[in-house]
């Protein structure tokens, strides 16, 4: 694993990006911290020679920011989240990993020809400045090199913005943490499966994680290259069609599809609506699937994992199932793991155990 590379040539710390989260290194332990737009999730492991074990677990919502408050107000939340899910906790560490995802992040395959060590950094951020949507001089860049015989250096690069990964800090420390290091959410998924699941070589597996504002899908198959694809459209655009579908409010249509049984919500069958309202989720990830295939010329995938919060949602993996190219199933990494927390925390693995497959991966990163 390398060291951070930053375009601008500041100085190397804890605002910088982990390259490739299928890699360890180091053995500290750290949390697994991450903090999304509606709910933040925490979770510290311990590794010995028998697997994975949980010692602390911890969730919070992020309180809705009032209407045409939102900028002023999202910050206070998150922050106010994070200190609320960490303060119950007998957590060993303050050492925590972060996530990050969405447009202001990328992640990206390279293939040079063969050059001196000493110039393949400089090779990289160049890549990196040509295929970023971003300013890559206001951003950090980390790369990984992946064995390929000796005819090319491969490898993938991964980017992200310095005010991103800013904000991320800011919302550990005022917990008091210490953000040591930020991953991407689609590697740090693929590290939590292929450290639980211990997949088959060559075998081409998706994870799905379908988040507040964004749906992680990360890739893996024949190469040691993943691919990771954030998707603009989450649980919070379905839900927002399923409420203007039925002429209902947003947070009303939340607590149906919790399974919220307040006798007050009016009484809707949204199996249709949720339907209609994935369909584009639906055609995003088929489109990607395909298009991975071609590219790299693999197996067919055999399975689709599905996590995160909405996939907690009744029907909603019986409705990929149906309408994905792959098999398409339920994926609670804390299936595969111990826990010696206390009984609230099993508790929150009981219940939302798929929507905290990302912060596993998070606490399965060392320093």
């Amino acid at each position: 694993m390398p060291n951070v590379r930053r375009k601008d040539g500041t100085a190397k710390g804890s605002t910088g990006l982990g390259c490739k989260g299928l890699f360890r290194r180091g053995q500290s332990a750290v949390l697994g911290l991450d903090i999304g737009s509606a709910a933040v999730k925490i979770v510290e492991l311990r590794k010995s020679s028998s697997g994975w074990t949980v010692t602390a677990a911890g969730i919070a919502d992020v309180p809705k920011a009032p209407e045409g408050n939102e900028n002023s107000s999202v910050e206070i939340n998150t922050v106010g989240a994070v200190n609320k899910c960490v303060k119950p906790l007998k957590i060993r560490t303050q050492l925590a990993v972060c996530g990050v995802c969405g447009p202001e992040v990328a992640v990206r395959p390279f293939r040079f020809p063969t050059l001196p060590s000493a110039e393949i950094e400089g090779a990289v951020l160049l890549e990196a400045s040509q295929v970023c949507p971003f300013n890559i001089e206001e951003s950090s860049v980390d790369y990984h090199l992946i064995p390929n015989g000796k005819e090319f250096v491969t490898g993938i690069i991964v980017a992200a913005t310095n005010k991103l990964i800013e904000k991320k800090r800011q919302a550990a420390e005022h917990a008091s943490l210490t953000n040591v290091l930020m991953d991407v959410d689609g590697l740090a998924l693929l590290n939590c499966f292929n450290e639980l699941e211990k997949p088959e070589n060559g075998k081409a597996i998706a994870i799905l994680n379908v988040g507040n504002c964004y749906t992680n899908l990360a890739i893996t198959g024949n190469s040691d290259i993943p691919f990771v694809r954030d998707i603009a459209y989450a649980a919070d655009d379905i839900v927002k069609q399923i409420a203007g579908e039925n002429n209902v409010k947003a947070d009303v249509v939340r607590q149906l599809l919790s399974g919220c049984d307040d006798t007050s919500l009016p009484r809707l069958e949204l199996g249709d609506s949720l339907g209609k309202a994935c369909e584009k989720l639906i055609t995003h990830v088929t489109e990607t699937l395909r298009y991975y295939s071609a590219q790299e010329k693999s197996a067919a995938i055999e399975k689709i994992f599905i996590c995160g919060g909405f996939a907690l949602v009744k029907g909603f993996v019986e409705l990929l199932d149906s309408k994905l190219p792959s098999k398409a199933v339920l994926w609670n990494p804390f299936d595969q793991q111990r826990c010696e927390a206390d009984s609230s925390c099993k508790d929150i693995l009981q219940k939302h155990g798929p929507a905290m497959a990302v912060a596993a991966g998070l606490a399965m990163r060392s320093i």
